[in-house]
């Protein structure tokens, strides 16, 4: 038989009192009473029944629910410990990309952590950091916040740089400074620190010399093809890339300038210690001179490149890496012929430096427009090439009147409106930019000299004469021509160093100076005469 349930038992066992056998009850007849209650007790135990079979119906359906929750929550369980266990290794990969500097890769990870848990200051921290290595200095900023508020060890380090990239420079002082104090007070080494407090002071001080002048247009350019972005005219010069110039292949970065009349040459290449040095060639006859490196200070701290001298062959723009206030800055020096060298360098400032790279400063002259390159704000391989008014003198905004936010904004070139302060100029100037733009250069012609001949010919190659005799004479001239400007110059020192000496300097030069204009007048005339013998020895060839 089937096992029996608690209800059935109750059914089935009595619950009266066994008869007495000796003594059997007497019999009686049925009543009506016996009658309704034996009617009352079956319907009792019918309810009861029916009682039974819906709590039974009830605890088996709540049973199964139960189990189906339990599996669910075991599931449930499974489910997120695999997920944890995940996330675990992914943070762990992440951080091992950043231990490694794979800034980019790990960022996507700490950016999704940072967000999920914006009051974690360590996932804070790896994302902050990771913005800022990847050039999103903009987005450090309040990660590395959050870092610092909840006391991460270096999170002030990157604050500092943080705000240094986003032009906060006062904060970026306050930053350093309360880091380095907490370093004395952990007794750990502060030399970075200091030197970051430092340039954020330099930076600081730049900001406040912001020059006010008008950028009229900019254009995103590729980085490696930028140079066919300057339409300058031909009176200020020629702009090569090292490998165009000298014909050469292979990773060569430097930039050569070469002067209008095309006999000088600025460029750059690998010095010995490696770095990028400015030199310069001067073309003798048909063939340049061994490179110079240039004199003074130029090539002292870091690479140098990106030379431009202006047309009084005095003044030249370039770009160093060294000290500065982002990768390339752009500097001016002037050449001292006193001393056969050049001043010390100066920082051209704000708004054409920045905390990237900046470089290519070019002043055409003849059209009255200013050239230079940026990869401020710029995706990876593209430059931004932004043209100015050249002002006559520096003229700078006054830092003090100025709302700070402001002055930020002029420094970044956050908009090329907020500098046009005299629109008829800027007019007038991109007048003249349109017309440089659509502007067609002269075809460039291979030549070694320029002699003329005669109204209609004009020889530029050796081989251009006919007559041995007029082409002997000619290297002679070449020659003379030669020490005569050599002469020239020389004459030209004398006279600069007469002018700004004092009255004993003035009594030794005076003859000098005398003896050697005699001496070029002769030479003047002496080439004169050999110029007419060289034409007529060509025309009766």
């Amino acid at each position: 038989m089937p096992d029996e349930g608690p209800l059935e038992h109750y059914l089935t066992v009595s619950h009266e009192p066994e008869p007495d056998i000796s003594e059997p009850a007497p019999e009686r007849s049925p009543g009506p009473w016996r009658e309704r209650g034996i009617m009352l007790g079956l319907g009792f135990l019918l309810g009861c029944i029916g009682a039974y079979a819906l709590v039974y119906s009830e605890m088996s359906g709540g049973m199964r629910s139960l189990k189906q929750s339990l599996s669910e929550e075991r599931d449930l369980n499974a489910s997120l410990q695999k997920e944890r266990a995940h996330l675990r290794e992914t943070l762990e990969q992440a951080r091992t990309l950043f231990t490694k500097g794979d800034y980019e890769k790990a960022k996507p990870v700490f950016k999704k952590y940072a967000k999920s848990q914006p009051s974690n200051g360590n996932y804070n921290y790896w994302y902050g950091v990771c913005c800022l290595k990847t050039g999103e200095a903009e987005e450090a900023v309040k990660p590395l916040e959050m870092a610092v508020k909840k006391r991460v060890a270096s999170g002030q380090l990157y604050l500092g740089q943080a705000y240094n990239d986003t032009y906060r420079f006062e904060d970026a002082v306050n930053c350093f400074e309360e880091y380095i104090t907490d370093l004395k007070k952990r007794k750990r080494p502060t030399e970075e620190a200091e030197k970051l407090l430092e340039k954020s002071k330099a930076d600081l001080r730049m900001l406040k010399g912001v020059e006010d002048v008008s950028i009229i247009d900019s254009f995103v350019v590729d980085k490696s093809t930028f140079l066919n972005a300057y339409k300058i005219s031909e009176e200020s010069g020629k702009l090569f890339t090292f490998n165009e110039f000298f014909k050469t292949e292979g990773d060569n970065p430097g930039t050569v300038y070469e002067t209008e009349i095309g006999n000088k040459i600025y460029y750059s290449e690998k010095g010995e210690r490696g770095n990028l040095d400015i030199l310069s060639k001067n073309k003798l006859l048909d063939e340049w001179s061994n490179g110079r490196p240039l004199p003074g200070s130029i090539n002292d701290s870091g690479n140098a490149n990106y030379p431009f001298v202006m047309a009084d062959g005095v003044t030249i723009y370039y770009a160093s890496d060294g000290e500065g206030l982002g990768g390339y800055d752009i500097f001016v020096t002037r050449y001292n012929t006193n001393t056969d060298t050049y001043l010390v360098p100066e920082n051209v400032g704000m708004p054409f430096n920045s905390p990237y790279n900046d470089y290519m400063y070019v002043i055409d002259e003849y059209n009255n427009l200013g050239w230079f390159a940026s990869d401020r704000f710029q995706p990876e391989g593209k430059v931004c090439i932004y043209v100015f008014i050249p002002n006559n003198s520096k003229q700078t905004y006054n830092y003090e009147a100025m709302d700070q936010q402001q002055m930020i904004r002029l420094a970044q070139i956050h908009s090329l409106k907020e500098t046009w302060k005299d629109k008829k100029a800027v007019a007038e100037a991109q007048q003249r930019l349109e017309a440089a733009m659509s502007h067609k250069p002269q075809e460039r012609r291979i030549a070694d000299f320029e002699f003329v001949i005669d109204d209609n010919t004009t020889y530029y190659l050796l081989k251009d004469f006919k007559s041995a005799k007029a082409k002997q004479l000619f290297q002679r001239y070449q020659q003379m021509e030669k020490d005569y400007r050599q002469q020239e110059e020389k004459l030209n020192s004398m006279r600069l160093r007469y002018a700004t000496g004092n009255k004993q300097e003035k009594t030794i030069l005076t003859p000098a100076i005398l003896d050697l204009e005699k001496r070029i007048l002769q030479m003047s005339g002496e080439l004169d005469a050999l110029e007419i013998n060289v034409r007529n020895a060509e025309k009766t060839k």
